[in-house]
């Protein structure tokens, strides 16, 4: 719906990438869009990555703004001078002369079972660049209405969404006014004992263990960050005042995250802890496996999240 609301709004939006036009994405997250708009605005590309990104960086400088779907977020690497080099970069080596409105569509995440090479989420790889944005998606809500602010953009954008989430359903109102402000986290459930801080599938984990816990008597506040580049701290800072507990759920391992990065500032900033803030995260060092049993070890379960917010609480 979002793809279809600005590729009808604005002519000069178009989609690109592996499989999105005839076959209607691997996904089917593109399905009827080649039908209605046609081939020069739903565009297949070949199998080529950086080659595809360099397209989309020569046609937002001569005025176009391209999503570009990346079909798994394992392969963001091999267009990593384009994401790293080029996007970020190119308004200020031009002075400020040009507007890159290039927005990513990444797809990431395990619980699939799609092995080692298919299921990264990649969300904290980029965040060092200044000049591009970075968000994430946890419900059908944000994933209409960041894509759609992602695309208005002027700056380079990267999305990253997760495939086990795709199946979900839930309310999302469409049109102008579900479109919410860049940089702002979402608190998706409020609660007094501990602040929960999650992104994707990890969001959809936490709401649950949020839930399961409210019948123990535990007050969970629940909080999308949404946007990792640029970081909404102050909510984050608002709902620790209250709880004085931070637990941070990520499908990452916590070294060189998003989650790492969060402690680290508020520890800065001096903020006061009730207890040691607390991370889950993937299992360290353990490369994610096809093998469905070992998979779901690694990648956090509510049962974990619920462990660690006990443990916080005590």
């Amino acid at each position: 719906m979002a793809l279809e609301d600005e590729l009808t709004s604005d002519a000069s939006v178009v989609l690109i990438g592996e499989d999105v036009g005839r076959a209607g994405g691997v996904f089917k997250t593109s399905e009827g869009l080649f039908d209605r708009f046609g081939p020069q605005r739903v565009i297949d590309t070949p199998i080529c990555e950086n080659g595809f990104v360099g397209v989309a960086l020569g046609m937002a400088v001569t005025g176009m703004r391209p999503v570009v779907e990346i079909m798994f977020s394992d392969f963001l690497p091999t267009a990593g001078d384009g994401i790293v080099n080029e996007l970020p970069k190119f308004r200020f080596m031009s002075g400020g002369q040009c507007n890159v409105p290039v927005t990513i569509r990444s797809i990431g995440g395990g619980g699939s079972r799609f092995g080692t090479q298919h299921s990264a989420t990649g969300e904290s790889w980029f965040l060092q660049l200044p000049g591009l944005k970075v968000a994430t998606l946890g419900s059908p809500a944000m994933a209409y209405g960041v894509l759609r602010s992602a695309i208005r953009q002027n700056d380079p954008v990267l999305i990253f969404e997760h495939k086990s989430l795709y199946n979900r359903k839930g309310r999302v109102e469409r049109g102008e006014g579900a479109i919410p402000r860049v940089g702002k986290a979402h608190v998706a459930r409020e609660g007094s004992d501990v602040t929960v801080v999650a992104t994707m599938l990890m969001f959809d984990r936490a709401s649950s263990a949020a839930e399961r816990l409210a019948g123990e008597g535990l007050s969970v506040e629940v909080i999308d960050p949404v946007w990792l580049r640029p970081f909404d701290l102050v909510t984050i800072s608002e709902s620790l005042e209250k709880t004085g507990s931070l637990l941070v759920v990520a499908e990452e391992v916590h070294h060189g995250s998003w989650g790492a990065s969060l402690i680290s500032q508020l520890a800065m900033d001096g903020c006061s802890w009730r207890t040691p803030p607390r991370s889950v995260h993937l299992r360290e060092d353990v490369l994610i496996p096809y093998s469905p049993t070992l998979e779901d070890q690694i990648i956090p379960s509510v049962d974990r999240i619920v462990d660690a917010v006990r443990a916080a609480c005590r």
